[in-house]
């Protein structure tokens, strides 16, 4: 069996677990105009920024070092929440069998004005140089926390820390790891920002996930990450939940959009029902991928009309979080979790009236539930379709 034992996450709705639980059961949103970032688009997009800044950040996990970008800091904030959450020892974490996979695809990108002048420049480039490449946030964790054991970053867009979790399992269940620290970070960035607005698909309002009247994403920010250990009924660990099931599949559509069936969707979350050995019936609430946009909220819908005679509660975290790209996945993997593990459903916001071709309407309150099984989807570009299966740990 593969356990979660322990968890840790910022968002634009907080920079804990807690914190975040309790907004999602409030149904709060983390949306709204950027801040602390500096783009020509901050007050005519929403995005879903973290009102921490990168000072604040940098004194509260005691690294006043200016050489570090946003997007390594959230990444430590939310691994130093999950080891302390855990109870994980320094012997631990730095024993062979220890592993770390990172989800990640802005990188150092955060930092584009900074690129361009080191490109140009014909002098010795700025201490950010060799922090641009997504590796950089894995190299960082590596060294700070002096990890020994496999470590390796998924680049595969949206569905990049979904991606490093199933990674992480499989290490686990082929005997190359004992526990590993697994999930992923985005921040925000100009790179991003401006190719999402090259392609049509940014929202000026919250975005509004499988509503028909739906205007596109919110780009967010954040960083989620949890620990995944062998359980062979010796773990002493609080378990919050079991990863049952994972599958990853690719529908080879197109670049940046999925097939209108939803063969890839369907796919991956047909995969991960045979993984852990359940029925379609048996899930009881899914985090779904619910980006906002024309294609993918559409061919979500037709993916789980073909999975399921009678589609689950579910809602998407994104609508209230925006989407964090790399991070999205272990983001909401998280919240998933701590839906099996409190027996609660978190609602989607925006809703207001469904697709015409699907009828489909997501759960819009908050929720006490029992649930055995909880299913997060996550869709990237190129058609990577990623599904995992969270069950609850029966003692």
């Amino acid at each position: 069996m593969i356990a979660v034992t322990g968890l840790g996450v910022i968002s634009s709705l907080g920079n804990s677990i807690e914190i975040n639980r309790q907004a999602l059961i409030r149904g709060d949103s983390g949306l709204g105009s950027l801040e602390l970032f500096e783009t020509v688009y901050a007050k005519q997009l929403t995005f879903g920024e973290i009102k921490t800044n990168n000072s604040e950040l940098m004194h509260r996990l005691g690294l006043m070092n200016k050489n570090i970008t946003r997007t390594t800091l959230l990444a430590l904030n939310a691994v130093l929440e999950c080891l302390e959450n855990s109870g994980l020892s320094t012997k631990e974490i730095q024993s062979s069998d220890t592993a770390l996979v990172v989800g990640n695809t802005v990188g150092g990108m955060c930092l584009t004005d900074e690129l361009f002048e080191d490109a140009n420049r014909k002098t010795k480039g700025s201490p950010y140089v060799t922090q641009y490449d997504c590796g950089a946030v894995t190299l960082f964790l590596q060294d700070h926390f002096g990890i020994k054991g496999i470590c390796n970053t998924i680049n595969t867009a949206c569905s990049s820390s979904s991606n490093a979790i199933m990674y992480g399992a499989r290490l686990i269940e082929n005997g190359l790891a004992k526990r590993v620290i697994v999930g992923g970070v985005d921040s925000l960035s100009k790179f991003t920002i401006n190719g999402f607005n090259a392609l049509g698909i940014l929202a000026a309002d919250k975005c509004k996930p499988f509503d028909k009247d739906r205007n596109g994403l919110n780009l967010g920010e954040g960083a989620g990450f949890m620990l995944l250990e062998k359980s062979d009924g010796s773990l002493k660990r609080k378990i919050y939940a079991k990863l049952s099931g994972y599958c990853n599949s690719n529908d080879a559509f197109h670049p940046s959009s999925l097939s209108e069936e939803g063969v890839g969707p369907a796919l991956a979350m047909t995969g991960a029902l045979k993984k852990a050995k359940i029925n379609p019936h048996q899930i009881g609430y899914i985090n779904t991928h619910g980006t906002g946009t024309q294609n993918n909220d559409e061919v979500e819908s037709n993916a789980m009309l073909r999975v399921f005679t009678k589609v689950p509660d579910f809602a998407s975290t994104k609508s209230k979080i925006g989407h964090t790209l790399g991070g999205s996945a272990a983001i909401e993997a998280v919240f998933t979790v701590l839906a099996v593990h409190h027996q609660e459903v978190y609602p989607s916001l925006g809703f207001a009236c469904p697709i015409e071709t699907t009828g489909l309407s997501p759960l819009l309150g908050y929720k006490k539930q029992a649930l055995e099984h909880v299913m997060a989807n996550s869709f990237g570009f190129g058609g990577n379709c990623s599904s995992l299966v969270f069950s609850k740990n029966i003692v």
